[in-house]
């Protein structure tokens, strides 16, 4: 009975282990790159930067996230647990944008921003694209206004 109920409570640890939530409900800021609108969720903390749009299948097209760090520094992105394409914008801290990278899901490959940024946006894959929008223009929104 007692080999049991450790057999038991070791399945449930297991198992909520691999039930991953994504995280949905962080706040919000609306960011603007030229005429195009972005309702993009803030991950401020080092668990709400480490967990991303990890276990997301799907995002709308005008939703994002943006990844905010404390200091500039050269930026990598991986997709590990990632399940849906994403492209990141590397931003420098007045809403520059340094590059930007198409990542694929569950990828290990490592994407770096080019030179030291603070912020990094995850939008779908193509999304930048689709709108012309490349290294060297300006985002603008209440985090680059300082």
């Amino acid at each position: 009975m007692k080999l049991a109920r450790i057999a038991s409570t070791l399945l449930l640890a297991a198992a909520s282990a691999f039930a991953q939530e994504p995280q949905m409900d962080l706040p919000r800021v609306e960011l603007s790159a030229g005429m195009h609108k972005i309702q993009a969720q803030r991950a401020r903390t080092p668990s709400q930067t480490a967990t991303g749009l990890m276990w997301r299948t799907q995002m709308p097209q005008h939703e994002g996230m943006l990844f905010e760090f404390p200091q500039a520094f050269q930026q990598c992105f991986w997709m590990k647990d990632t399940l849906i394409p994403l492209s990141a914008a590397f931003i420098e801290e007045d809403g520059t944008i340094a590059n930007i990278a198409d990542m694929q899901p569950r990828s290990l490959d490592s994407h770096c921003s080019t030179k030291p940024v603070r912020y990094v946006l995850e939008m779908n894959q193509g999304w930048f694209a689709k709108r012309g929008i490349k290294a060297g223009m300006k985002l603008a929104g209440p985090p680059f206004q300082k």
